[in-house]
C-alpha cells in the first residue's frame, strides 16, 4: 500500500497570496515577502501548472522568464477551482472554510451538487463557505476591494460565497480584465482580483498541450505585460493559479461503477474525477467503510490512493487545522485520489461532457499541485 501523501507540508499555499496583499496594502506584516503599496492586483489564471508553464516558455516571454524553484509554490488540496478560490479569498484552509471538492454532499437536504454550474439553489452561500472573506476581513480598513471577471460569473453562487465583499466589475476579454485592473488599481488603496478562465477551459476541451491552450497562454502572458506597464512604482501584482493540468487520454478514462465491489453501499459519488468521494448510506459502520477501501486497495492501488476519511483527515489533506466539525460530513467516507494519468468516472451519472474532457485535476501529481506564484511591479522579486 503506497503512503499516503501530505497536503500543506510547504509554508506557503494559496492561503497566504491574497492576506498579504490586504496586509500590504494595510501596512501589515505580510506571510509572503511583499513591499507596503499603495494598490494590489491579484491575477488567478485558472488551470496555469507551473510544469505546463515550463514546458510553453517561448509562448510565454514575460511570465515564464521569471518562473523558478522560489516563484513556484504548491496550490493546496483538493486542486480544484471552488476549493482553491475559497482558500484563496478567506486565507484558511478547506477544513474551516467547508469547500471541499467540485461535487459535494449538503448533509442537509441529501443530494450532491457542483459548486461551479449546478449550484443554482440551496445551500445558501453565505452559510455554506463559513468564514468572512478577506474582502469582507479589510472592508472597513479603506481598503477598496474588486473582482475583475466576465459577466457570467458576476453573481454565481461560487461568487457569493468566495467573493463577497468586492465590487464585480465585468469585462471580455483577458486584456480588457487588465485594463480595468490597472485602472482600478490607481484608484487609492485597492486590492484587485482578476479571474482568466480561458487557459482552464481550454486544457478541459483539448488538453493542455493543445495549440488552443498554448494560444490562451499567448493571450495571458501579454496581458501581463499590458498590467506590468500600468503599474507604477506603487503598485504591484501576483500572478497565480488554483491548480494544474494533467491530460487524461481516452484508455485513462475509468468507469467503476462496472465493478459491483467499487460501489458496494455507496450512496453518493461526490468529489472530482481525479479524487472521487465516496459516501456510504446512513448507519454504514467502520467495517463497511474498511470493506470498501480495501476494495478500492485491491482494484486501483496501483494506480491510485485509497483513504478513508479519518486517513485523509489525519494526513492533513484538509488543512494543517483539520476539519471542523461542521464540515466533517461533508467529506466521503472512503477517498480515491489518481497516482496514474487516469480519471474515475459513475458511469450512471457521469455527463458526456465530463467524460470527453481531456485536461483534469483534482489529485496530488506535481502537474496539479505545482503552480506560480510570480511578482510583478512592486512585489517583483
Amino acid at each position: 500500500m503506497a503512503m499516503l501523501p501530505t497536503a500543506y507540508s510547504r509554508s506557503m499555499s494559496l492561503a497566504a497570496v491574497l492576506s498579504s496583499c490586504f496586509a500590504a496594502l494595510d501596512r501589515g506584516e505580510p506571510q509572503l515577502p511583499l513591499e507596503p503599496v499603495d494598490g494590489a492586483v491579484v491575477v488567478l489564471a485558472d488551470g496555469l501548472g507551473a510544469l505546463p508553464l515550463k514546458a510553453r516558455a517561448g509562448h510565454a516571454r514575460t511570465i515564464a522568464p521569471r518562473l523558478n524553484k522560489t516563484t513556484t509554490i504548491e496550490s493546496g488540496f483538493p486542486t480544484t477551482t471552488a476549493a482553491a478560490l475559497a482558500t484563496l479569498c478567506t486565507g484558511a484552509y478547506p477544513g474551516q472554510h467547508g469547500i471541499t471538492a467540485y461535487e459535494a454532499v449538503d448533509p442537509s437536504t441529501d443530494r450532491v451538487f457542483n459548486h461551479l454550474s449546478g449550484w443554482k439553489t440551496d445551500p445558501d452561500p453565505a452559510v455554506w463557505q463559513r468564514l468572512p472573506t478577506l474582502f469582507e476581513r479589510y472592508a472597513g480598513s479603506g481598503i477598496r476591494s474588486y473582482l475583475v471577471g466576465q459577466a457570467r460569473y458576476a453573481d454565481t453562487r461560487l461568487t457569493q460565497a468566495v467573493h463577497r465583499g468586492a465590487e464585480y466589475v465585468s469585462a471580455k476579454s483577458i486584456s480588457d480584465r487588465m485594463s480595468a485592473a490597472v485602472s482600478l488599481a490607481r484608484q487609492g488603496r485597492a486590492l484587485v482580483f482578476v479571474y482568466v478562465p480561458e487557459l482552464d477551459m481550454a486544457a478541459h476541451a483539448t488538453g493542455w498541450q493543445s495549440p488552443e491552450w498554448t494560444n490562451a497562454l499567448e493571450e495571458l502572458d501579454a496581458g501581463m505585460a499590458e498590467l506590468e506597464r500600468g503599474l507604477g512604482r506603487t503598485r504591484g501584482a501576483l500572478l497565480t493559479a488554483d491548480h494544474g493540468m494533467v491530460d487524461v487520454q481516452p484508455s485513462g478514462r475509468l468507469f467503476f461503477d462496472q465493478e459491483a465491489e467499487l460501489i458496494a453501499g455507496v450512496r453518493h459519488v461526490a468529489g472530482d474525477y481525479r479524487c472521487v468521494q465516496l459516501h456510504l448510506e446512513p448507519g454504514a459502520s467502520d467495517g463497511d467503510i474498511q470493506g470498501l477501501a480495501r476494495a478500492w486497495q485491491a482494484a486501483e492501488g496501483e494506480r491510485a490512493w485509497i483513504a478513508t476519511r479519518d486517513q485523509a483527515v489525519a494526513a492533513g489533506w484538509f488543512g494543517p487545522n483539520g476539519v471542523d466539525d461542521d464540515v466533517l460530513p461533508r467529506l466521503g467516507h472512503v477517498f480515491v485520489a489518481a497516482r496514474a494519468q487516469v480519471a474515475y468516472y459513475d458511469g450512471r451519472t457521469a455527463a458526456e461532457r465530463a467524460v470527453a474532457m481531456v485536461g483534469q485535476h483534482g489529485s496530488f501529481s506535481a502537474d496539479e499541485l505545482n503552480v506560480p506564484l510570480i511578482g510583478f511591479g512592486a512585489f517583483a522579486a
